[in-house]
């Protein structure tokens, strides 16, 4: 494998929120035509690490002196030391997320920083696991994160991190993309949609900094990011993300539940996605098993199954990725029951409506077991399915959204 590799997971096609996938589609990196050997190994083909040229001159981005200064002042205040002086939040703050680790041991649940009040998450119908997945070759590279106040508003976020240093990229990602929104004068305001825009782009030019200072490797490495703004006053989501860690939304009609896919892969055979990657000079091109995957013009390279994602900056500056999220607005109804955010381990095998009435087996009170249910079923159909052979990295994130405990038996 060359250094900058991309090592990421391969998904599915891309689908509408409407529409959920199940059926088994990953492929390798590279293309199907006589110039493009090598389909991967059949054992590894959900995995995409197989060969990636590694001869073009690495990208700067746009980093500036007034990225460094943003990225000290990040690094020296948490998110509970941010939001102290706003008056206005009164109530219990907590903020829990991954801890970066290099274990190797499958299906480990990844460790846990914490600060803020202690609160006990079942009580708020939150549940939570990140699992290692079958993939000797590197540490977990998902992460997610959450943040609460009492009684105004929480942030959600997964984080799926691909290449040799994903997990890096995804961790720094988790870090301070929740502290870039709490830090703007618009959060909380009807200006999120243009603030998550912008956000997203400073985002990924601090990366680009990271980059150039030798902080990260960003230059084939990269991360999906999927973010929740949960308005309890308004009782209204704000949703933005890029790539493909869907948000789904669990409905509960009757006796009946449901799952809705909140958010669509940013996948490069989309007609939008494919015309902007061409116009930015790349090419779309299909793998020979299930993927179409974004090239430099003259290279093959990222060969990235996303058209869009945080870091990655030989795609982004070479081949038309980007890092623009979609951002849409949910108001939330009496049958919405659930809202799971999670890494496409799990979506992998497992549709937005079977993941909702797996999670709604158990109470609100056992959301923790519940989210360790899902993650253990995506681990046995990975299993099943590619014959114990590789399992992805597998992050689940539940929040109940109603206090009832009516359960699907």
């Amino acid at each position: 494998r060359n250094s900058g590799s991309a090592c990421f997971v391969c998904r599915g096609p891309a689908v509408s929120p409407q529409v959920p996938r199940a059926q088994p589609k990953m492929g390798c990196c590279g293309s199907s035509s006589a110039n493009d050997p090598e389909i991967q190994q059949v054992s590894r083909r959900r995995l995409s690490v197989g060969h990636v040229d590694d001869n073009s001159e690495g990208a700067t981005g746009d980093g500036t002196e007034d990225d460094r200064g943003l990225i000290t002042a990040l690094s020296q205040q948490n998110l509970m030391e941010m939001l102290k002086d706003d008056s206005a939040l009164g109530g219990r703050k907590f903020s829990i997320g991954s801890a970066t680790d290099q274990q190797k041991t499958s299906f480990a649940n990844k460790k846990i920083d914490s600060i803020g009040d202690e609160v006990d998450p079942t009580t708020l119908g939150l549940g939570h696991t990140c699992r290692k997945g079958l993939k000797p070759e590197s540490p977990n590279q998902d992460s997610w994160s959450v943040m609460s106040v009492d009684g105004s508003f929480s942030i959600y976020g997964v984080y799926d991190g691909h290449g040799q240093k994903g997990h890096d990229v995804s961790n720094f990602v988790k870090e301070n993309l929740p502290k870039l929104i709490v830090r703007d004068q618009r959060f909380k305001t009807a200006e999120m949609a243009p603030m998550l825009k912008d956000i997203f782009k400073k985002m990924q030019s601090l990366i680009a900094t990271q980059d150039r200072m030798n902080k990260l490797n960003a230059q084939m490495s990269g991360t999906t990011a999927t973010i929740v703004i949960h308005d309890h006053l308004e009782q209204k989501f704000t949703i933005a993300h890029v790539a493909d860690s869907t948000a789904v939304l669990g409905k509960k009609r009757g006796n009946e539940f449901d799952g809705l896919a909140l958010t669509r892969d940013h996948k490069p055979d989309l007609k939008d996605e494919r015309a902007r990657i061409e116009k930015a000079g790349g090419r779309v091109v299909f793998d020979g098993y299930a993927n179409h995957r974004v090239y430099a013009k003259n290279g093959r390279y990222p060969g990235l199954n996303m058209s869009r994602c945080l870091g990655d900056l030989l795609g982004h500056a070479d081949a038309g990725c980007s890092a623009e999220p979609e951002v849409s607005e949910h108001v939330i109804s009496p049958e919405d029951y659930a809202l799971l955010l999670c890494s496409d381990g799990v979506w992998e095998f497992i549709t937005p409506p079977e993941a909702i009435r797996i999670v709604a087996t158990l109470p609100r009170s056992q959301a923790m077991v519940a989210a360790d249910k899902l993650a253990k079923e995506a681990w046995d159909r990975w299993i099943k399915e590619e014959g114990g052979t590789v399992v992805d990295d597998i992050t689940v994130v539940l929040v109940h959204l109603q206090g009832g405990q009516k359960l699907l038996t």
